[in-house]
């Protein structure tokens, strides 16, 4: 049986870092800093990454939603950290987003309020990005003089396509949740009181998948996309599925017409 999973406990008032929280096979992170509409400072990445660790290394977690307290889901990086002369540069913003779009589970955005610079790229690096009419995006970039890194560029083209890339980067307009949903920024658009219900629904439904099955596709979707696919590699993880034992329960499910009860093996 799936362990069932609620959406994750409310950030507390006094907490803005990043938080983690594992319940079964779903695990959630939250941005708990929306008086600052949840813009990432550098100690705000290292807590993203501590957090992507410890999820990559619990097999049992197959689902990983990223969620956020308050008007707006990510505002991205925190540019007034460029002003130290210790902050790292936007680029470990975007090494950080790399490792977001690598995450071992599969991912998935809950996108309630304005992703804006950075935040639309930590948005289409989740496989799914659930949002509500609430939501919108832009990319100032090129209006503050930032030059952007390239996982961002790459994952924009390959969600995107390159005119609705070109324009958002180029024109830094803002766009409304019908015009995320139409360009497949949004890959589901739900009334604002329904998001927490869907987003659970979802995340049973992934984590009901055959584990083996579920994070090799998804990692090998990726590495097609990024030209990285190595078809050795793929092979060998074809065959390990077909001898499998979560195959032969999931063939047997079919042919009973109940839901697989997958171990992983």
């Amino acid at each position: 049986m799936i362990a069932s999973a609620s959406v994750a406990p409310p950030c507390e008032h006094t907490q803005t870092r990043p938080t983690l929280d594992i319940q079964g096979r779903i695990a959630t992170i939250r941005l708990c800093n929306p008086s600052r509409s949840n813009r990432l400072s550098p100690e705000d990445l290292d807590a993203l990454r501590q957090h992507l660790d410890t999820v990559n290394a619990s097999p049992d977690v197959l689902v990983l939603r990223f969620m956020s307290a308050g008007k707006y889901f990510c505002s991205g990086y925190d540019i007034s950290s460029l002003a130290s002369q210790d902050a790292p540069s936007s680029l470990y913003f975007g090494e950080t987003i790399d490792l977001v779009e690598a995450a071992r589970p599969v991912t998935i955005a809950a996108i309630q309020g304005g992703a804006y610079g950075g935040g639309t790229d930590l948005c289409l690096a989740c496989d799914f990005r659930i949002g509500t009419p609430q939501a919108n995006a832009f990319m100032p970039a090129a209006r503050l003089g930032l030059h952007f890194y390239p996982g961002g560029l790459r994952r924009y083209l390959s969600r995107l396509g390159v005119n609705a890339a070109k324009h958002l980067f180029l024109t830094a307009e803002k766009i409304q949740a019908e015009d995320m949903l139409r360009i497949g920024f949004l890959t589901e658009l739900v009334a604002a009181e329904d998001l927490s219900a869907r987003v659970e629904t979802f995340s049973a439904q992934l984590a009901g998948m055959a584990p083996l099955a579920l994070r090799g596709i998804k990692q090998d979707l990726n590495r097609v996309i990024n030209g990285t696919l190595d078809l050795e590699a793929n092979a060998r993880a074809v065959r390990l599925s077909e001898a499998s034992e979560d195959l032969k329960e999931g063939a047997l499910a079919w042919k009973e017409k109940r839901a697989a009860r997958f171990r992983g093996v």
